[in-house]
């Protein structure tokens, strides 16, 4: 089984509010999510409101082997995590 981190939106029209969370490869880009371990607010105006990231969680999946999409990569540079 083939494991990405990626994003899940489940925000509003207009209004996009997205989940970070752990899914089989095979999954819908809103399927379920083996784990959830942060969210991203790209409205939010202050940086550090924008994203909450449990690196403890990110970090043992990487270990494992999870490939992260192009924008969870950007967005775990951004933080420093990867």
């Amino acid at each position: 089984m083939a494991v990405r981190i990626r994003l899940k939106r489940i925000g509003k029209r207009n209004q996009p509010y997205y989940r970070l969370g752990i899914f089989d490869s095979k999954s819908k880009r809103d399927g379920r999510a083996i784990e959830v371990v942060g969210h991203y607010s790209p409205r939010e105006e202050k940086d550090e409101n924008k994203y909450e990231i449990d690196t403890e969680r990110i970090a043992y999946w990487l270990s494992v082997g999870a490939q992260p999409t192009d924008k969870v990569k950007a967005i775990l540079k951004s933080q420093g995590i990867l």
